[in-house]
C-alpha cells in the first residue's frame, strides 16, 4: 500500500506547473505528493509557491528547498494536494487524523483546484466509522466535552503522550466516534454554531478531485460540484 500511496502523491504532482501557489497537505499520503514537489522544484526547475497545512509539512517543504509563504501572504491558492481519512459516495470527507483540520481547511477554503489522494480503504458509502475529530478552545473545553457526552457522541479527548493533544494552535480536540453521520451536511452547520468550537473535521463537497490508490492501479474520481 506504501507503494501505491507513493503513486497517487506523484500523479497528483502532475497537475503543479511553474507559476503556481500551491497548498501542501499533511498525512501519509500527501507526504509523497510534497516529496515529489520537492524533486520537481531541484531536479525539474519547477518554481512554485507553497503554503503549508502544518508545522510537519513546513519541516518537511523547507528540508526540500520548497519555497514558502505564509497563507496571509496570498489572495488564493492554485492547486492544494491533501489526503482524508474517509469519503463518501458524495465526495463529503473527514479530515483531521493527524490533528492539521483547522490548517487544512484555512487552506483548501481560498484553493481554486482542491485534490485528495486516498488509499482505496478510504472510500466509504458513509462517513462516520473514522472518528470525527472537533478541534475546541481549551477555556470551557470540559463543557463541550460534557455537551457531546449528553448528545450521545461518545466524545474522547486526543492524548499524545499520556496528556491531551494540543494542535499547532494551541486547541484540544475531541474525537466523536458516532459510528454513521447520516447528514454530514446537517452535522456541520450544527457544530459550527457551537461556541467553542474552532473547526471540524467534515469537509463537505469542497474536494474536486479524488485520486484513489488501489490494488488495481489509481483511479482519478472528478466532483460533480
Amino acid at each position: 500500500m506504501e507503494n501505491l500511496k507513493k503513486l497517487a502523491g506523484i500523479k497528483a504532482a502532475e497537475f503543479v506547473q511553474s507559476g503556481m501557489i500551491v497548498g501542501l497537505g499533511t498525512g501519509s499520503t500527501a507526504y509523497y505528493f510534497v516529496e515529489e514537489i520537492g524533486r520537481r522544484v531541484k531536479e525539474e526547475g519547477l518554481r512554485i509557491t507553497a503554503v503549508t497545512t502544518s508545522s510537519v509539512t513546513s519541516k518537511q517543504a523547507e528540508e526540500l528547498g520548497i519555497p514558502l509563504k505564509s497563507i496571509d501572504d496570498v489572495d488564493q491558492v492554485d492547486v492544494t494536494v491533501d489526503g482524508a481519512d474517509e469519503v463518501d459516495s458524495a465526495f463529503n470527507g473527514i479530515k483531521g487524523g493527524g490533528g492539521a483540520l483547522l490548517m487544512e481547511k484555512v487552506v483548501a477554503v481560498p484553493t481554486k483546484h482542491y485534490i485528495w489522494v486516498v488509499d482505496e480503504s478510504k472510500m466509504v458509502e458513509k462517513l462516520g466509522a473514522f472518528k470525527l475529530p472537533v478541534e475546541v478552545v481549551q477555556y470551557g473545553a470540559e463543557q463541550l466535552f460534557r455537551r457531546f457526552e449528553r448528545a450521545g457522541y461518545n466524545p474522547a479527548f486526543r492524548q499524545k503522550d499520556g496528556q491531551r493533544y494540543v494542535t499547532d494552535m494551541q486547541n484540544f480536540i475531541i474525537d466523536l466516534d458516532l459510528g454513521v453521520i447520516e447528514n454530514p451536511v446537517k452535522f456541520a452547520q450544527e457544530l459550527d454554531h457551537v461556541v467553542g468550537v474552532v473547526e471540524h473535521g467534515l469537509f463537505n463537497q469542497m474536494v474536486d478531485k479524488v485520486i484513489v490508490a488501489g490494488k488495481s492501479g489509481l483511479q482519478v474520481l472528478e466532483a460533480n460540484k
